[in-house]
């Protein structure tokens, strides 16, 4: 008789973490898509958005050059996540590799990318982000 073995290894999701994975992408897609409402939607009213040329951005700021074109992502993947969560405030860590069109121009970037999610009224909402080239 032979017994086989397998093993699955499953990268264990808490429910928080669960949520906040899914606010992540909900970022993603409304970078890509440029989409206004679901900017605001995920981004906290406090945030604090750095860019890695050292240029730091409040939420209207950010809504408005990504929904404005401005700053025009034309995919965007992330790879290496990690998520840690920690009552009510999440830390998000990964390499964001895009493809973008500001301007007309088209480029593509490179970035380790740390977010802070915060839980708030229920929802987790972008609350800083810091981007360094990588």
């Amino acid at each position: 008789m032979v017994c086989l073995l397998t093993t699955t290894v499953v990268n264990a999701q808490t429910k928080s973490e669960k949520q906040v994975a899914s606010a992540v992408e909900t970022l993603k897609k409304a970078m890509i898509d440029g989409d206004r409402s679901q900017l605001e939607a995920v981004a906290a009213e406090k945030l604090s958005y750095g860019h890695s040329g050292g240029k730091v951005e409040d939420k209207a700021a950010f809504v408005e050059s990504i929904a404005s074109g401005k700053s025009d992502f034309v995919s965007i993947d992330f790879t290496n996540q990690t998520i840690q969560v920690s009552g009510k405030t999440a830390v998000v860590r990964h390499h964001l590799s895009a493809k973008t069109n500001d301007g007309g121009s088209p480029g593509t970037v490179s970035l380790n990318i740390l977010l802070v999610f915060q839980k708030q009224h229920g929802k987790w909402l972008l609350l800083a982000r810091q981007a360094v080239k990588g």
